[in-house]
């Protein structure tokens, strides 16, 4: 029962750094997202929050999505007095996405993804090796 829930929990886990891994990733596909006409907003950075939840079968807690949220920073401007979307002094909000950010946010949800998968290859491992015994 305990290698259960070893795998349950390590399967939780990947599902949540696999929505942050997804999420990293539509901001960096949208930093360069401008507004196509004025007034017009541009690309929101979205920020992921987790929540423990109590898994009653299994006996633990575990990591999951609380929701996806914007990121209410405000916007950058770029000076670019021909785009369709400029203001009257010529301005253009950018998107509040920092790809740099992103990258790292994106690298330490791969590292707790494979911190996750490790763990269930070890315990598949030891289930194994315990099976072999039994033999």
């Amino acid at each position: 029962m305990e290698l259960y829930k070893a795998f349950q929990i390590s399967a939780a886990g990947m599902r949540a750094q696999g929505t942050r891994l997804r999420i990293a990733a539509e901001n960096v596909a949208n930093a360069d997202s401008l507004p196509t006409q004025p007034g017009q907003d541009p690309y929101r950075r979205k920020l992921l929050t987790f929540k423990n939840v109590m898994d009653r079968e299994v006996g633990v807690e575990m990591v999951k999505v609380n929701k996806v949220v914007p990121d209410r920073s405000d916007f950058g401007m770029k000076y670019e007095p021909s785009h369709p979307a400029a203001n009257d002094q010529g301005y253009v909000q950018t998107p509040n996405v920092e790809t740099l950010v992103e990258m790292m946010d994106m690298r330490e949800a791969q590292r707790s993804y494979e911190a996750n998968l490790n763990v269930i290859q070890s315990s598949r491992s030891m289930l194994l090796k315990t099976l072999d015994i039994l033999q």
